[in-house]
Order: C-alpha cells, then structure tokens, then sequence
C-alpha cells in the first residue's frame, strides 16, 4: 500500500484488481460466496489505509476479475494462451505465487495465464507485484506477444518476512498482524515473533521497519526506540541502514524494537480500525471471514480446506491378525484413549512383520467415513511415509512423549476444530493429502510445516524415508 501511494502521489492512474477468478483457481483457496464479500472487504480495508495516510483517491479505480474474466472474448483467449504455452513453463510460472503439490491441479496451471491476459484486458502500461511474481511476469513478456499484444513494464516490490521468520501465510496466523487486530493482538503477536540478537536476514519485525515504517515517515520525523534510562534511554535514528547496523551489532536489545514497533504499528492501525467502527464495516468483516472453527452440532461450518479439519491422534496396537480375506491386510485394533480400540486395516503386511505391529505405536486418521475393506469396517487411517517405485512403506512415528488419544496438528493450524467426519463429497483429505510428506530431517510435514504434538509440540518423525509422500 505505500508504494501504490507513491504510484498515486506521483500521478499515476492505478488499477487494483481484485482476483476473485484466480483466488479459487489457485486450489479453491476460497469459497465462491466468500469471494464477493472479500472482495467487498479489501476495498474498503484499502481505502481506510490509503486515507489514513493522505493519500489522495481520485485516481484509484478497483476491478474484479470476474467482471471481464467471463467474457467471449477474454474466454477465446485463454484458449488460445493454452495452446502457446506448455504445462512446464506454466507451472514454472506459478510456482511461486500457485499452491505446489506433485499433482497439480489444472486450475493452477491456469492461473499464471489468466494474470498475463489481464494485462490488456485492464489496458494497463506496468503491472506491479512482490517478487514472487517475476515467474509470471517473464511468461508475460515472452507469450503476450505470440497473441499480439505488447508487452508490459513489470515493477516489483521486495516481499517481507512474517513475524515467524519464513514467509507469511495468510493461513498461519502468527505470521502476520491484522488491519483489525486490537493492541492487545499486536502485543501477543510481536511477543512471539522470531526476532533473533543481531540477525538481520530473516527478521520479519526488521524487514516491517525498514519496507514500512521507514517509507512512511515524512521529512524531518524519526523512528524512536524505547527503552529505560537503565539500558541507556531512547534511541532516534532517520535512517533504517543505520538502525539495522545497531541491530545487528546487538546494540539494540529484541525487545525494546518489539516493542518500539508495537507502538509506531499500532498508530499506523487506528485510524483504519477507527473507520471500521462503522456497523456496516464490522458486519462485512465479520461474513468475509467468519471464524474457521465455528462449528455446527460438531461439524465444521466453513468450506475452506485446512489441515485443521483432519483428526488426527497418537494411537497403541493392541491387537493385530492378518485379514481372513484378503493376503495384504492386516486387522487392527487400535487404543486411541476411547470407551474400546478401534479397529482399523491398513496394507501393511508386506512392509512390517506381525510382530513388530503389536503394540507398536502410530499416527491415525481417525475421521475418514468408515469404510468395509473386504468384508472388514475400518474406521480409521495409520498414516505411512509411501514411495511406489521400488515400494517402501513405513508407519509414521508418534512425537516422542505423546501417549493414545493425542492429538496431532500441522504447524500454524493448532486452533481449528476438526470435522466429525470428513465428508467424502468435499474431498477434504483428497486436497490436503498431496502436501503431506517427509522431508530431508525425516519429519513429516504440510506444505513445510511440521505435524507436531498439540500438547508438547514434539514432532511426527519417519524411521529412513526422506521426501516421501504420506498416505
């Protein structure tokens, strides 16, 4: 929002597209009927923080996707991009922008086209963007002429770190503060943010001072830390170079800049909170995004597929057989702290000896809809790192600690509610699954985050498999 304000001070005519079309084709990341009152949302949270900071609008017109994206003509095109371009340099275009997973859907090879196309669609002479979209902007260049349209400028922004030190993720709640998150959110959330003495490259308070509070001062103004006459008394700086040199010799302690952030970012934030305060504001918030773990009669009310929605707990073998009909099965009962074990079958049988199944502990998911495998009901999952060629089975390792019934979670998605029963219409496993593997630390991960114990954080290993899909 700051540089768009530059583009505005600067006289710029500025087009801001809000991708309805794209956000569910990137893996339906939202809902259709979400998509409107998002939409809704981000024009007025971009107004209040344009305004907040004099920034005038007469300039600033807003477009949705799908108010062109349907047309004839706009439809003929795509087409024709899809016959120009091939699946490699498509997917090469999204992989940093589109959700990666080894089997990607046909949606996300679309995406990156769509975003080339809008550049004449919107007849626009740049397009601006972080420099996660460069992929898409040299696929722009290189293919918009082979339609006969001209290429465009492309400008970039660096992109900042979240609060947790990777990238943010709009999913992971600690990653990044919100336009509406009270003094009391912004506190708790900078108190937790990675903020390591003297480390200058991956420091997301850091990189929101110098992209963010630095670029806003006026002349004459300055950033001031905070501290105690007892630790030498406030510090003035003009310049970030100087303020980051500071940091990194350890000049400067974490938390008196966490601190000296909360304050400046939480003056940044009430103006635009103080125009949300406006019912009709309040009401569009709340529908745009409704809280991801409200439930109705114990099953979960929102469409948005998240690890959250998977039950998924430590579990004890305490009886195993081999199935009566079936050479590759085994019969299971599994102690998941409930009124009796559980049984579950799982294809193990040429991977794992009887005896090293009994009274082995694993990790099982426990809300798939029970289904009879040969003749024999399973309710649930024991999930195992898998690889086809050659085939290698291994069940995955409980935290260490943990003991039948607990639960394990995927990393930045401790707080959600999961189904009762995982819908098999939705295909809520189907979708999450292909992110779920081990990697080169033989720890089972989602998108890179860990599945961990919700109750001491220790987390899911494999014995040998690296970088194997978890099934």
């Amino acid at each position: 929002m700051s540089k768009i304000a530059d583009f505005l001070k600067a006289g710029c005519e500025v087009t801001i597209l809000f991708a309805d079309l794209h956000a569910y084709l990137d893996n339906m990341k939202a809902p259709w009927e979400l998509l409107a009152l998002r939409t809704q949302y981000y024009e007025a949270a971009i107004k209040a923080m344009l305004t907040s900071i004099g920034v005038p609008l007469e300039k600033l017109k807003f477009v949705r996707g799908t108010e062109y994206q349907l047309s004839k003509e706009y439809t003929l095109d795509v087409y024709c991009m899809s016959s120009v371009i091939t699946e490699h340099d498509a997917k090469k275009a999204g992989a940093e922008v589109v959700k990666q997973v080894d089997h990607p859907l046909l949606s996300g090879l679309l995406y990156p086209c769509l975003q080339a196309l809008d550049e004449e669609y919107l007849k626009v002479d740049a397009q601006f963007g972080g420099v996660d979209q460069r992929k898409i902007f040299t696929m722009s260049e290189k293919y918009l002429p082979q339609l006969g349209y001209v290429k465009r400028i492309h400008f970039m922004n660096p992109m900042v770190p979240g609060l947790t030190g990777a990238k943010m993720s709009s999913s992971e709640e600690d990653s990044k503060i919100d336009l509406l998150d009270n003094p009391a959110d912004v506190k708790k959330k900078l108190k937790k943010a990675f903020c390591e003495p003297g480390n200058v490259a991956e420091n997301g308070v850091l990189s929101f001072t110098k992209h963010v509070l630095f670029s806003l001062m006026k002349e004459g103004e300055s950033f001031k830390i905070c501290r105690s006459p007892d630790h030498g008394g406030n510090l003035e700086y003009t310049k970030f170079e100087d303020l980051e040199l500071a940091f990194a010799n350890q000049e400067i302690h974490p938390g008196d800049l966490k601190a000296s952030v909360e304050l400046a970012m939480n003056s940044l934030l009430a103006p635009i909170q103080e125009i949300f305060k406006e019912p009709k504001l309040q009401e569009l918030a709340k529908k745009a995004y409704p809280p991801p773990a409200k439930v109705k009669g114990n099953i979960a009310s929102t469409d948005e597929v998240t690890p959250s929605r998977l039950d998924i707990r430590v579990g004890r073998i305490v009886e195993v057989s081999r199935h009566p009909d079936a050479d590759a099965l085994y019969v299971e009962k599994i102690d998941l702290n409930e009124e009796e074990p559980r049984t579950v079958v799982s294809g193990l049988v040429n991977f794992v000896p009887i005896e090293e199944m009994q009274n082995r502990d694993v990790v099982v998911l426990c809300n798939l809809k029970p289904a009879k495998m040969r003749g024999v009901e399973s309710k649930g999952m024991v999930l195992c790192a898998s690889v086809d060629d050659p085939k290698q089975v291994e069940p995955l390792l409980p935290p260490q600690g943990s003991k039948p019934g607990d639960r394990v979670v995927v990393e930045g998605y401790e707080n959600g509610q999961p189904d009762e029963v995982l819908n098999p219409k939705k295909k809520v496993w189907e979708k999450l699954q292909p992110d779920l593997k081990t990697n080169d630390s033989l720890l089972a991960v989602w998108q890179g985050n860990k599945l961990i114990s919700k109750l001491n954080g220790n987390p899911v290993t494999t014995k040998s498999m690296k970088n194997a899909p978890v099934k």
